[in-house]
């Protein structure tokens, strides 16, 4: 915070890049929400990643109508389209530990 008001850097939003655990949409959801920001994309787990690099190709380039594809055409949009800058919230260490228990993601 002591540099963020003299700076030109902001948050656009944040990005999920899944890793299939469950409530995940929902902890980055709330997450986003309490660092006052939100978040910008789900991206959702699929082998069509893998398929696409080990024939070393973007998803796109691979298979430009599967699911995932949209996503990522998705993705870009909504940064492009993006006007939502902000300064983030500080969360303590503790507070993001206790929703990561509370959502199920990790076990005390």
């Amino acid at each position: 915070m002591k540099f963020a008001e003299n700076g030109d850097a902001r948050l656009g939003g944040i990005i999920c890049n899944s890793r299939n655990v469950d409530n995940e949409l929902e902890l980055l959801t709330e997450f986003s929400k309490k660092i006052g920001s939100r978040l910008i994309q789900f991206v959702p787990r699929d082998n069509m990643v893998q398929r696409a690099e080990i024939n070393r190709k973007t998803v796109i380039d691979f298979d430009p109508a599967c699911r995932q594809a949209e996503v990522y055409r998705s993705l870009a949009k909504n940064i492009i389209d993006n006007r939502d800058f902000v300064i983030p919230k500080p969360m303590p260490m503790q507070e993001l530990e206790d929703m990561m228990v509370e959502f199920g993601i990790v076990e005390r």
